[in-house]
């Protein structure tokens, strides 16, 4: 289970990050068979307008969806049979018998009743043209994509649909039970699921794709190491053999970052970092960059101190580096093997230089000249 405020990747979303698939966001109208979307009331239970609506979806041949828990599901049958006694009313839940449950439901399909009350399992992979009113209590206690899910069992023929979101009256309402609703009262239109869905990861909070907030293997490696791994290995099943360029890391104290006031939402952030991370010469740190001014404004100092980092990178990978790591006072450099003539040239550039020929490392006092990370 995920923890709270965790991102969680469907696994369609984790294949497109990590290449398996290609992946696109798209929003549409959904079926043009479908009739006009639900019309919505949030607000307090009142058994006057709940018996209005159920004999006004009488009065059209049509049928009615209320939905209830199980704890207490009988008792509203019971209400709702006091208050529309000329109402075929059926009870549906997932505790009951397989077979049972199936004859009413066949039976509410078959018109044999006027009101299914019934638990959750009415959500999702139910279509029945005939059914246009939603009553559901206590629509405080559910999610955002299950009030949703819910409305859309409705409304699939061409009368027009109604969704009865209600809520106790004696209860006040708490901050995220009001969002919910307010949400899913505001939007009504078709296709508005991408926007009750951005919404509802707004609510429960998504986490922080590219940050410390993660589990599992991208905690282990780090996000970029892993999509690069995982890179890796697609590119050999497609037959393309592994990735030519061998990883460089680099650990430096250097503030390099995207700020999330320069590079607003996740999605954007993602694209820049992944831009940047496939910097493999001179030409693409000055594309990247001017991509970056086009789109967002000049580059903060993070910015440029990233870009720079992709520099060093791309000079170390040329030079056979895998390994530039801050060591208390120095800069470890590996593996690096230098003739004895080399080894002369660096002690006079760079004093107190340590070489370790035995490891492959050398070591290079961190320069005092200016603070790490500066950008001339």
């Amino acid at each position: 289970m995920a923890k709270p405020g965790r991102f969680v990747l469907p696994e369609p979303g984790r294949r497109g990050f990590t290449g398996f698939t290609g992946w696109s966001c798209r929003r549409h109208r959904g079926s043009q068979d479908k009739g006009p979307t639900a019309l919505t009331f949030v607000g307090v239970y009142d058994e006057k307008q709940v018996a209005a609506a159920i004999r006004r979806e009488l009065l059209r041949d049509g049928q009615v969806f209320v939905h209830n828990r199980v704890s207490s599901i009988r008792k509203v049958a019971a209400q709702l049979a006091g208050l529309v006694p000329e109402a075929r009313i059926a009870v549906a839940h997932g505790q009951m018998n397989e077979h049972e449950l199936e004859k009413i439901m066949v039976d509410f399909w078959e018109r044999n009743y006027d009101v299914l009350v019934a638990t959750t399992i009415v959500e999702s992979g139910l279509d029945i043209p005939n059914a246009n009113t939603l009553i559901m209590d206590r629509a405080d206690m559910y999610g955002l994509s299950q009030l949703h899910q819910l409305r859309g069992r409705v409304g699939r023929g061409s009368e027009r649909a109604y969704a009865y979101f209600l809520y106790p009256p004696e209860r006040s309402l708490t901050e995220t039970a009001h969002e919910r609703l307010a949400t899913v009262a505001q939007h009504t239109e078709i296709g508005a699921g991408m926007y009750v869905a951005m919404k509802d990861l707004e609510i429960r909070g998504a986490g922080n794709l590219l940050g410390g907030e993660q589990s599992g293997h991208i905690a282990g490696v780090g996000f970029d190491l892993y999509v690069r791994m995982i890179g890796e290995a697609v590119n050999e099943l497609k037959g393309d053999g592994p990735a030519e360029k061998p990883e460089v890391r680099v650990e430096l104290p250097v503030n390099a970052h995207i700020p999330h006031d320069y590079v607003p939402g996740e999605r954007l952030r993602l694209e820049a970092y992944t831009r940047i991370a496939a910097i493999d010469s001179e030409a693409d740190v000055t594309a990247a960059r001017d991509e970056l001014t086009d789109r967002y404004g000049e580059p903060p100092e993070p910015v440029l101190n990233l870009l720079e980092v992709a520099r060093l990178r791309t000079a170390a990978r040329r030079a056979g580096l895998t390994d530039i790591t801050a060591a208390g006072s120095h800069i470890r450099f590996a593996p690096v093997e230098l003739p004895d003539s080399r080894q002369v040239r660096v002690q006079r550039l760079y004093p107190k230089t340590v070489l370790k020929p035995t490891v492959r490392t050398m070591l290079v006092p961190v320069p005092k000249t200016a603070p790490i990370g500066y950008v001339r």
